[in-house]
């Protein structure tokens, strides 16, 4: 019981740092893109992301710069989650949705925090759960681990006691990422898919 209240104090650190992090780098930011009235880091996350090559769903090898050939909405989870992570999923596919009846072709990424299981089987069954192509990423535990340093997202596996029906702590931030690799903004678990495509619509706006 201690050690995951530790680890629920940790995670509320890793938070806290992400934002006050996003007060400096909002002042650096694209102003076009802070106009947008997005998140405080909006803008200004020239220091998040990295550059991968990770196994895709369908068994192909993929970098960064071929998955993010059109504006993105990242997503860090695994699919034994049992509610917040397909809760979140559907969320972001539907604000492609919405994005999609504007003209707008902004698409889904899920990259696993849990390779151990999520075999790319595994990642075509769960995401095709979903409307919109989402695209699934895995990898070895080394690539993953390197991709959630990138984008600055906390995991752990609460595996002492069971190998095989463990769950993860993990962030549940969406990034928006935008061709060339370029992640400008994020967004929280609260917010509904409306509010995020408006945002997103706005972005990629300013973003032309």
């Amino acid at each position: 019981m201690a050690d995951r209240r530790l680890l629920l104090i940790g995670s509320v650190a890793a938070l806290a740092m992400l934002a006050a992090g996003g007060i400096f780098l909002a002042t650096r930011g694209d102003d076009r893109i802070a106009g947008c009235g997005a998140s405080a880091i909006a803008g200004g996350m020239d220091g998040f992301g990295t550059d991968f090559t990770l196994t895709r769903q369908d068994g192909q090898r993929v970098t960064a710069e071929q998955v993010f050939a059109k504006p993105s909405l990242l997503y860090f989870g695994y699919t034994f989650c049992p509610d917040v992570c397909p809760l979140d999923s559907a969320r972001n596919a539907e604000a492609a949705a919405i994005l999609a009846e504007q003209g707008r072709e902004v698409q889904t990424v899920f990259v696993t925090i849990d390779p151990r299981r999520d075999t790319p089987e595994v990642l075509a069954d769960f995401t095709g759960l979903f409307p919109g192509g989402m695209i699934a990423l895995t990898g070895s535990e080394e690539e993953i681990a390197a991709v959630n340093k990138g984008w600055r997202n906390y995991y752990k596996a609460q595996d002492s006691g069971d190998q095989e029906y463990y769950l993860m702590d993990h962030m549940t931030n969406t990034y928006l990422v935008l061709p060339g690799n370029r992640t400008v903004d994020f967004f929280g678990r609260d917010a509904p898919p409306e509010a995020m495509a408006e945002r997103v619509a706005c972005i990629l706006d300013a973003s032309v």
